[in-house]
């Protein structure tokens, strides 16, 4: 059986065409794997159906989907996806008949499973995994969040909304930077910080409030700037986003208690290792008092995105399939 499976974010899709080994060994091989970018499609069944054209030979009627956002009825809500994802149109524009949707991060916790917990740069922790529950959490255009519990059975996936958690400010720098993006107080979501265009907002309210124009208009414009030090605001932004990352993983990690590792996923945190490794994030991390001791057991990894988010999205649609009703939604 061939099908598709798609890891669908803000910025970019992620398509494979992709079937199980003949073998009987269980193996999922990729037959096509592509990179589109989602703001060159006017819809996600044009961003399909250009996959479809060129790396597809032979009917297909079967899909997987891994979005950003959550799954209600028959579609996904999502504030970082440019077009509305709806299974109908799906069905209709591509002639599919099976299609099944999935949060994006729920994918990636379940490519833990495959070779995503091998494939990260250390940051900080113990240098192995324990037998614990484990995250996976990526800033990008929004921030994701998903956890892996394992059992004997088989391990169960939780999914979270964490990046739209209000923003807590540690430091009184941080207060300002809330109080210039809500002056008359407010809810301000995680991710209004802790994302790429977060970085950029970040950086935006740093100039604005020592009473300068911002002059970098990108997230990557920031970063670069950043690493070259040739703009102070830039390089205060890359340091307040990393010490508000570690603070929210630290938190997210006191509620799961995560032994079997924290993977930061994407390509995002990846441009930006060497600046998180000598940032306050691991100690915003450990937070205080005696949670700062077990917290210091949890340990931290950064992976590119990659292609883990379609292998993690088939290997849920191979475990959950025949419990699906034909060309619905799970």
């Amino acid at each position: 059986m061939q099908f598709l499976a798609g890891d669908i974010g803000g910025t970019n899709g992620h398509v494979a065409l992709m079937r199980v080994a003949d073998d009987g060994s269980g193996v999922i091989e990729t037959l096509a794997y592509r990179v589109f970018s989602c703001a060159a499609f006017p819809s996600l069944a044009a961003l399909l159906q250009a996959f479809i054209d060129t790396d597809v030979h032979t009917p297909v009627s079967r899909c997987v989907l891994a979005c950003a956002g959550q799954v209600m009825g028959d579609e996904v809500v999502n504030d970082n996806l440019p077009w509305p994802v709806r299974l109908d149109a799906l069905r209709a524009t591509l002639g599919l008949v099976d299609v099944a949707l999935l949060n994006d991060f729920e994918a990636l916790a379940y490519a833990i499973e495959g070779p995503l917990a091998a494939s990260g740069r250390h940051l900080c922790g113990p240098p192995g995994r324990g037998l614990g529950p484990s995250l996976v959490v990526g800033p990008g255009t929004g921030l994701g969040a998903a956890v892996h519990v394992p059992g004997v059975a088989g391990a169960t996936v939780l999914t979270t909304e964490a990046g739209q958690m209000d923003f807590a400010p540690h430091s009184l720098r941080e207060r300002e930077v809330l109080a210039w993006l809500a002056p008359d107080g407010g809810y301000v979501a995680v991710e209004t910080i802790v994302s790429g265009p977060g970085l950029l907002t970040v950086y935006q309210a740093l100039c604005a409030l020592d009473g300068e124009e911002p002059v970098l208009m990108t997230p990557k414009a920031v970063t670069q700037a950043a690493s070259t030090q040739d703009s102070r605001h830039a390089m205060e932004a890359v340091e307040m986003f990393c010490a508000a990352l570690g603070s929210f993983i630290g938190s997210l990690a006191m509620t799961y208690i995560p032994t079997g590792g924290i993977f930061l996923a994407g390509g995002f945190l990846s441009s930006l290792f060497d600046q998180l490794k000598a940032s306050a994030f691991e100690e915003r991390f450990l937070h205080g008092r005696s949670v700062r001791a077990l917290l210091a057991q949890v340990p931290v990894w950064v992976t590119e995105h990659g292609n883990h988010g379609v292998q993690g999205a088939a290997r849920w649609y191979l475990r959950h399939r025949e419990a699906l009703p034909q060309g619905a939604a799970a």
